[in-house]
């Protein structure tokens, strides 16, 4: 199982850009992205700040998408 990388709250927003997700709307510093289908996230946005490895395991968990997917879809 591959390490969990490192990421900024921006960098995680262009991934998941990827999968076809929008942003919906933005609250303060927490970015609300929604897919066709009406299924949505929200991102913490604090800055330039990584996001914390537990924020993005429960990112990862709600996305329904694996590390590996994840690692894979920050690479492109």
């Amino acid at each position: 199982m591959p390490k969990l990388p490192t990421v900024k709250a921006k960098d995680l927003i262009k991934a998941l850009q990827k999968l076809g997700y929008k942003i919906d709307c933005i609250h303060g510093s927490h970015h609300i992205l929604r897919l066709a289908n009406g299924k949505k996230t929200t991102i913490p946005v604090h800055g330039n700040s990584e996001i914390p490895k537990g924020t993005l395991l429960g990112l990862i968990f709600d996305l329904n998408i694996s590390k590996e997917e994840l690692i894979g879809l920050l690479k492109k």
